[in-house]
């Protein structure tokens, strides 16, 4: 049973040191019952306490990572059900399905396409995370062969699933230094994957099509010394699979159910059972097909979802050089929030025509936003032009402000004597026209 944060602070030393980053003890201690904290940011509580202590500074969702050369994909330590509560934090892992029957050429075509495969948005990197290696011709030198086949071109974590935990033992002696997932483990097959997976310290997936089934396997692999566990529900249908996750992880996080505190993996076949995986709340997922128009979508909506809404994807604010501009051409003025920054230098950009893109730190914030919140005005704006030192750089002083806050043209005028205040569209899409209708005109 979780402690209270009275009874937790009764357990810590009580010094007020601050070490942890808290004020005081108790400050502490109510995060650490709130799972908000770690244990292990107390310096100086003892060991007969941490031993009292382990079931409320354990996270509600345990903490897998899966690693191999140069890589690492994370699954669990999440405290809330929806986002908007606090953040959610380990993006759920995206892993590619191969079957072992494949014929070695496309194993290594297709691995090495995942391997290579990154698309740019707004600003951040995307990529799937790993590739799953499914035995369908319960041969373990296949499972081998192919494991030898993806390691010759892709470097991202595995999973390897099998019926027998005995085809997976050839492949996982070429997995030496790696973590990866093995599974999967019922209740016929559990006691043979359990010995696999403390052997190779691999984390296993656990699967049943009930819950009380899969918290029944997990205590029993856990009794076996396997903690890194994650639970595979598998429901009928769309709708029970919903039903499914959405349990466990409120008996997870509510009840503090810890038979079921454990990431979860979907296998996917369509694109609704991906985007409800995603949501909802899978900590990895398998895709049965790789194909580039279906990853970035997929790609993007996790990014949204898992993108922290208190810290808004930003740009590095500066000067940004568009199309090879010149001293005589204009610069632009926005805010450094991502999507804000990517809508208007791609209108630019794609317009062909050259401009100086001056991005002003307004704390991640769109335009009109930032001006509510008093951190895009006339004196952040004059402080942008002068951090870059613009003087120097152009020799017609034309500064463009976005049409929302035309409002700040004359105090902007006030704080940069000598520069020509325009203002722009209030629209990233109407900017190729104003250029070409006013800028260039004048």
């Amino acid at each position: 049973m979780a402690l209270s944060g009275i009874q937790i602070y009764k357990l810590l030393p009580q010094t007020n040191c601050k070490e942890c980053g808290f004020p005081t003890c108790l400050a502490f201690a109510m995060k650490l019952a709130a799972k908000q904290v770690e244990l292990s940011a107390c310096p100086y509580v003892s060991e007969e306490s941490k031993a009292l202590l382990e079931e409320s500074s354990a996270p509600p969702i345990r903490l897998i990572s899966l690693k191999s050369d140069g890589y690492e994909v994370k699954a669990g330590n999440e405290v809330v059900m929806y986002r908007h509560e606090k953040t959610f934090y380990n993006k759920p892992g995206l892993f590619v399905k191969i079957k072992t029957s494949s014929p070695e050429a496309d194993v290594k075509t297709l691995a090495q396409r995942i391997q290579e495969y990154r698309v740019n948005y707004v600003g951040i990197d995307l990529e799937v995370d790993g590739i799953a290696l499914e035995d369908d011709t319960n041969e373990g030198e296949k499972m081998k062969n192919a494991v030898k086949a993806v390691r010759s071109v892709c470097k991202k974590p595995l999973m390897l699933f099998a019926t027998s935990a005995a085809n997976l033992e050839p492949a996982l002696t070429e997995l030496n230094g790696e973590s990866p997932l093995i599974g999967c483990a019922t209740a016929d097959s559990w006691e043979k994957f359990a010995e696999l997976a403390k052997q190779y310290k691999a984390s296993l997936a656990v699967m049943a099509d009930n819950l009380d089934t899969l918290a029944e396997l997990s205590e029993k692999i856990k009794g076996k010394g396997v903690e890194d566990i994650v639970l595979v529900p598998h429901g009928k249908n769309l709708g029970h699979e919903l039903i499914l996750q959405t349990q466990i992880r409120r008996l997870a996080l509510k009840s503090n159910y810890r038979p079921l505190g454990y990431p979860t993996l979907a296998f996917c076949q369509t694109h609704a059972q991906m985007a409800q995986a995603i949501a909802k709340y899978a900590g990895f997922l398998v895709i049965d097909t790789f194909a580039e128009e279906l990853a970035y979508p997929l790609l993007v909506l996790r990014q949204n979802i898992y993108t922290d809404p208190q810290k808004p994807i930003q740009v590095q604010p500066g000067l940004y050089e568009i199309n090879n501009p010149q001293p005589t051409d204009p610069v632009l003025v926005t805010t450094n929030f991502s999507i804000t920054y990517f809508s208007v230098a791609n209108e630019v950009e794609g317009s062909g025509l050259p401009a100086y893109l001056l991005v002003a730190d307004a704390e991640g914030m769109s335009v009109l936003t930032a001006w509510a919140a008093g951190k895009f005005d006339a004196e952040r704006i004059a402080k942008a032009v002068k951090a870059v030192n613009l003087d120097a750089k152009v020799t017609r002083k034309r500064l463009v402000l976005p049409g929302a806050v035309a409002v700040l043209s004359g105090e902007v005028e006030s704080e940069l004597p000598g520069w020509e205040i325009r203002v722009g569209p209030r629209e990233a899409v109407d900017i190729p026209k104003f250029y070409k209708q006013v800028l260039q005109a004048n």
